[in-house]
């Protein structure tokens, strides 16, 4: 069989919209999703969406080294069989604290395909086209929650919740069978070394280190605020499905576009601090519009082209910060970990400020992660040129 490398890549990005549905089919369908269960506490609602990443919290920067020691293939083989399993259970809407559970047990398919795909994408790729398959892979969190919201709001309005579960099981599944189809086989990996160090020593490593460490700490700014935005922004307008739909496909369009041109002509570095002082911007034009519809909506838009910018340019970041290519390892396992830190925290996180402070506490939740990406790449661009 015929094996093209770019069709390839295409089936692991498929993989990684599945894992992100992961936490778009619940995230999109917040509200029916806190009808189905009534009394529960706003947090805990906020984490049915967000307990998908607690896995990658603690097991994120070691993750590779053992997917590594598996096979990737097989890895993420097993790991989307997994979730359409999961999918299926979850589609009989269980009690709260089952569906917590399972929601948690899926975090480890998820990280498994977030450490297996793009590795096997930076193999797979002809090296003139790895710029754009690595922003393809950046995509795949924006187009899953657009896509799902596109056809997942619809038809749970018509059909109810199981449906959307059910869907999701059998996508996963058949993307299972492509990357078994059409992916080459592992070969035959090393044995670990007997004695690795500890994960506390391992994760000092890696945070001590202002080239590891500086795509990670961007990536958290954006994925605390990106994905409970996504969540929560577009219940407060009066276009809740549109917007829905519209803010992802205002991140793609941007990282696809105007991200891939400027990170040809700017260090990766420069456009995540630039996309968070647009997502400031956008910010600060949000508050002024909110509750006059046209313009609220125009500044949400705004904010998620802005925060699209952040999106590719973090994980272009990597291998221009860490040449040695086990430190882009490291570098990427700190991506994981932090991120799923960021979308594990931040839904719950607004969730609770909406409840409490209103718009203010959502314009504040965003402002504050924007302006610490800023100044923390300032700072850890100051430490570079130290030790240089």
């Amino acid at each position: 069989m015929i094996r093209s490398p770019m069709l390839q890549v295409f089936v692991l990005w498929f993989a990684g919209l599945g894992a992100a549905a992961q936490f778009s089919k619940v995230g999109v369908i917040f509200e029916p999703i806190s009808a189905a269960y009534a009394g529960a506490a706003e947090v805990t609602l906020g984490l049915i969406v967000s307990v998908v990443g607690f896995a990658g919290l603690i097991f994120g920067t070691t993750a590779g080294l053992f997917v590594a020691r598996l096979g990737y293939r097989r890895v993420l083989v097993t790991a989307l069989l997994a979730g359409a399993v999961l999918s299926l259970i979850e589609a009989l809407l269980p009690p709260l604290g089952l569906m917590l559970g399972l929601r948690a047990v899926e975090g480890l398919a998820h990280l498994a395909i977030v450490v297996s795909a793009p590795v096997l994408i930076a193999q797979i790729a002809p090296p003139a086209r790895q710029g754009f398959a690595m922003t393809l892979w950046a995509s795949f969190f924006a187009v899953s929650f657009a896509f799902t919201a596109w056809i997942g709001r619809p038809l749970v309005a018509a059909w109810g919740i199981p449906p959307l579960f059910l869907i999701h099981a059998a996508y996963m599944a058949a993307c299972a069978l492509l990357v078994r189809t059409l992916l080459p086989a592992d070969a035959r990996s090393p044995r670990l070394p007997g004695v690795q160090p500890s994960l506390l020593r391992q994760h000092g490593q890696i945070y001590a280190s202002a080239r590891v460490a500086a795509p990670a700490i961007g990536f958290f700014c954006y994925t605390l605020v990106y994905v409970a935005l996504l969540t929560l922004l577009p219940p407060e307008t009066p276009h809740p499905a549109f917007l829905a739909s519209a803010m992802p496909l205002a991140s793609i369009a941007v990282s696809l576009t105007l991200g891939v041109w400027m990170l040809g002509r700017v260090p990766a570095v420069k456009v995540v601090q630039g996309g968070f002082g647009l997502a400031i911007v956008s910010t600060l034009a949000l508050c002024a519009g909110w509750g006059q519809g046209f313009a609220m909506e125009a500044a949400a838009l705004s904010l998620a082209a802005a925060l699209g910018l952040v999106q590719g340019a973090s994980f272009a970041a990597i291998p221009q910060l860490n040449p040695a290519p086990e430190d882009r390892a490291r570098a990427a396992g700190a991506v994981a970990q932090l991120g799923n830190l960021g979308t594990t925290s931040g839904t719950p996180l607004l969730a609770a400020l909406i409840a409490a402070q209103g718009a203010r506490g959502l314009i504040f939740f965003v402002l504050l992660p924007s302006l610490a990406g800023i100044l923390l790449h300032q700072w850890l661009s100051a430490r570079r040129r130290a030790m240089a």
